[in-house]
């Protein structure tokens, strides 16, 4: 039993870490930009995607620096062609805008790698696992948390104590002020899309190595990592890391007692915090923390 429960913890740990990065990328942009990116998910899969290519020539290590920062790069070029075009509207055209974005990057890997599953070979010292008690937990699950609280941590301290993330805090409080300062908004605002898009790439090059790829990978993270950012509260990073946590761990649990119940236990942990504490857990508005 304590075997069984522990499995499900970690599974819980894992797929948490999958959606707090995810769940970080997507609430940058929305704190600085107010646009709610729906292709998110599909900027993951052409992460894991362009590692699979890139993993021959430059090798696991490799792809997994590079892959992240091409496909941030491709974010930032979307933004500069695309998004920006939207800002200052109603919401509706940004949702309706990364709504088309995302059929065109999960058309566009079907056609280049095809609709069937496709592995992103790790390590083989990564794959091993760490002991036969505990045989689910593999030297690669480790790696995982392990870089995904590097990264948190690097992000923090890059919107703490680098001039553009203060410049970026900032703008979440009073843009108009921001470009009144001299700040070139547009370049923060595309810099900013890149730096949610580069989280989303890293994520699909860790989740390539632990499910596969396939067109549809980023799909299913995509609604829990919204109710990540809700639970946490909108505005709040600190808050969306503690929500994606949770409602992982959560997933994981239900699953080890009631498999069928794992989706909607998600949303029944959400609508209990809306309904008593509608800011979310650490959300404040308009506040980055």
């Amino acid at each position: 039993m304590l075997q069984l429960l522990l499995f499900n913890v970690t599974n819980g740990l894992i797929i948490g870490a999958f959606y707090v990065l995810m769940a970080l990328g997507l609430s940058i942009i929305l704190n600085l930009s107010n646009v709610i990116n729906f292709a998110h998910g599909n900027f993951l899969a052409l992460g894991g995607y362009l590692a699979y290519v890139l993993s021959p020539y430059l090798g696991f290590w490799g792809a997994l620096v590079m892959s992240p920062l091409i496909t941030g790069i491709v974010g930032f070029v979307v933004e500069r062609l695309m998004i920006r075009r939207v800002y200052g509207r109603d919401p509706v055209y940004s949702l309706l805008l990364t709504f088309g974005l995302a059929f065109i990057l999960q058309d566009a890997c079907r056609y280049v790698w095809g609709t069937q599953g496709l592995p992103l070979t790790v390590p083989a010292e990564l794959a091993q696992p760490l002991s036969s008690t505990l045989f689910f937990i593999t030297g690669y699950r480790v790696f995982m948390i392990a870089i995904v609280m590097l990264t948190i941590i690097g992000l923090f301290c890059f919107l703490r104590y680098t001039r553009a993330g203060v410049r970026i805090r900032a703008g979440i409080l009073d843009l108009e002020t921001v470009a009144a300062l001299g700040v070139n908004v547009g370049l923060l605002r595309s810099f900013n899309f890149a730096v949610g898009i580069f989280l989303a790439g890293l994520a699909g090059v860790l989740a390539g190595g632990q499910i596969g790829l396939n067109p549809n990978m980023g799909d299913s993270l995509l609604m829990p990592t919204f109710i990540a950012i809700i639970v946490g509260g909108v505005g709040s990073l600190t808050g969306t890391l503690v929500g994606g946590l949770i409602i992982g761990v959560a997933a994981a649990l239900t699953t080890m007692f009631y498999p069928t119940a794992a989706d909607a236990v998600i949303y029944a942990i959400m609508a209990i915090v809306l309904l008593l504490r509608p800011r979310g857990l650490m959300g404040e508005e308009g506040m980055l923390t």
